[in-house]
């Protein structure tokens, strides 16, 4: 049986205490061997990484995300999936890397050890959305700069080696940037997509 959120997000708050514990080096050891020999990680693979839950549990839609703290297209898909989200339809399960910038890891620790980790992400997506979609609709570049969210100054060893490994594993699945769109298609084939188009949202996240 698949532990359940809060597990998942008590084990990454636990992460500033030490480093990876063996059960969760043990529980990787598989998804890092599979990226070593080039093989790409299957849904069960992802089901059984270390992911933030944005929407209810019992959503009959999962979607992975691979996102980056300094990410506005992160940003713009975060908002733009809130009527899935809230209206229980879909379960984004957020993945998080640090490919942007060198504040990437520290904006990601701060959040994933957090005693919340998924209010203290969705808290700082809410405070700047609004904002960031904004400026994108104008031509305009936002900030990498957001009080809203500060880098943790030192990160614990086993942040960093959690980061790089869903970095390995985005990689892995044919995705360079973020966001990184993972879900599975009507077939039940794994689908992996650098973003999506307004055009694509109902494709990939179902009909409202």
């Amino acid at each position: 049986m698949t532990p359940s959120p809060l597990i998942r997000l008590a084990g990454a708050a636990c992460l500033a205490l030490a480093t990876l514990g063996a059960a969760a080096a043990t529980q990787w050891s598989a998804g890092a061997a599979q990226t070593q020999a080039g093989q790409a990680p299957t849904w069960d693979d992802l089901a059984h990484s270390r992911w933030i839950a944005d929407g209810r549990e019992d959503a009959p839609r999962k979607v992975y995300v691979f996102m980056d703290a300094n990410c506005k297209y992160c940003t713009k898909f975060w908002s733009d999936a809130r009527p899935w989200v809230n209206s229980g339809k879909v379960q984004l399960r957020l993945i998080m890397v640090a490919i942007i910038a060198p504040s990437s890891a520290g904006k990601a620790a701060t959040i994933l050890l957090d005693p919340d980790p998924a209010k203290r992400l969705s808290s700082y997506e809410q405070a700047h959305a609004f904002g960031v979609v904004r400026m994108m609709a104008n031509g305009q570049q936002p900030s990498l700069e957001d009080p809203n969210l500060q880098p943790l100054a030192t990160i614990p060893a086993g942040v960093t080696r959690q980061l790089d490994d869903d970095g390995r594993m985005m990689r892995s699945l044919g995705l360079q940037g973020t966001p990184g769109i993972v879900f599975r298609a009507a077939n039940g084939q794994l689908v992996a997509k650098p973003g999506l188009t307004p055009e694509e949202l109902p494709q990939v996240l179902g009909a409202l």
